[in-house]
């Protein structure tokens, strides 16, 4: 599994509209989920030079992991921060909140995705196989690098997720800095925090892997890439623009220049990607411009308007479901020959992609609404 973030996430998700206090919506941020989420897709099924100048954006598709991640922390913050500075957040409110937003979604696609465990089972030796069927169920496979993507591949976001979830109500009520150059300060330390584990791993290089790419496997990489502790900075970063955004007028017409060189430079360098690091490009060094998109797509401007337009809110709002499925269901498909039994296959891969969008939104209506209703009444204290 190449990294994503986070994403996102991904991160990857919004939190839950039952509990989150009310604020003003950011509606582009969604919309641009659902580009993240497809370019995943894309990522991982397509071949990148079929999508012309884009292609440096779908060939470096594993980037939206991180940016899902980072997008996370802001979300969380610009929702919750005032609350918890009230004093009206509670730990158990907030998990609950997150643990009936995502869990139903996570379970079903395990669910789903139960044929892909006899490819496990000659994966992995009898411990690690049944190490796996219990640090998955419980979010916990991202913390054994071996087993990280065990059962469904891009499911190790979400131990990063909870991890941070965890932390998230005791960081939201630390003393929060005022000033713009204290803000600052923290995300360029957050930034070069993020730089740290791969900056040591480029040096010692502990895989002997001479050119490391999305296609390492050593245990090393793996663990650089899919453990929760190597993606906190993203987080903490995140929510030091949450903080940052406050500073700024929705109007601002800074958030629009910034959006605009933020969106070029990422372009740029995904042209250039395979040069780079792959370790460093992986998670942290983009953050920076990530920070600079989310800025501009949480302001009022043409770039925000385009990002804000209802199909692409829809499919945003859906991208969690798309992010954990799209994986084991796109081998389901492809293994069943339906395509080829249906004559569809001609429509290929273009159909598959359909399918899974619409696989994602019926997942949302059908399994993610009822899910998360369900388990918040059984959470609500008796009378």
């Amino acid at each position: 599994m190449p990294a994503v973030q986070a994403p996102a996430g991904p991160v990857l998700v919004p939190p839950a509209p039952v509990t989150a206090p009310r604020r003003s919506q950011l509606p582009a941020l969604t919309g641009i989920r659902c580009f993240a989420a497809l370019n995943l897709v894309f990522f991982h099924f397509a071949d990148p030079h079929s999508f012309g100048p884009l292609s440096p954006v779908v060939n470096g598709g594993y980037i939206s992991v991180s940016f899902f991640l980072l997008l996370s922390g802001f979300i969380l913050t610009y929702n919750y921060a005032d609350r918890a500075q009230r004093g009206a957040l509670t730990a158990r409110s907030f998990w609950s909140a997150r643990f009936s937003r995502l869990y139903p979604v996570y379970a079903f696609s395990l669910l789903l995705s139960v044929g892909m465990l006899m490819q496990e089972v000659h994966a992995h030796t009898r411990v690690d196989f049944g190490l796996g069927l219990i640090l998955t169920p419980l979010l916990l496979q991202g913390w054994h690098p071996a087993l990280s993507t065990f059962w469904n591949t891009p499911a190790w976001t979400m131990s990063t997720e909870a991890f941070f979830y965890l932390l998230f109500p005791w960081l939201i009520t630390r003393r929060r800095p005022r000033q713009v150059r204290s803000l600052v300060m923290i995300l360029i330390a957050a930034w070069v925090s993020g730089l740290v584990l791969p900056a040591l791993y480029m040096h010692f290089n502990p895989d002997g892997d001479l050119h490391p790419d999305r296609y390492s496997v050593g245990i090393w990489m793996r663990a650089l890439k899919f453990m929760p502790l190597q993606h906190l900075p993203s987080f903490l970063f995140g929510m030091a623009l949450g903080f940052l955004n406050e500073k700024f007028r929705p109007e601002s017409r800074k958030r629009l220049v910034v959006g605009i060189f933020s969106f070029a430079a990422l372009y740029l360098l995904l042209c250039v990607g395979d040069r780079l690091p792959y370790a460093m490009m992986h998670d942290g060094l983009l953050m920076p411009l990530f920070a600079g998109v989310i800025l501009c797509l949480a302001g009022r401007n043409w770039i925000a308007g385009f990002f804000g337009l209802l199909p692409f809110i829809a499919i945003g709002e859906a991208s969690y479901c798309l992010y954990l499925l799209h994986f084991n269901l796109w081998t389901l498909l492809h293994d069943s020959h339906l395509l080829e039994k249906s004559g569809l296959i001609v429509f290929d891969p273009w159909i598959s992609y359909l399918l899974l969008i619409v696989a994602a939104l019926l997942t949302k209506r059908l399994i993610e609404r009822p899910g998360r209703n369900w388990i918040i009444r059984r959470l609500q204290p008796s009378n």
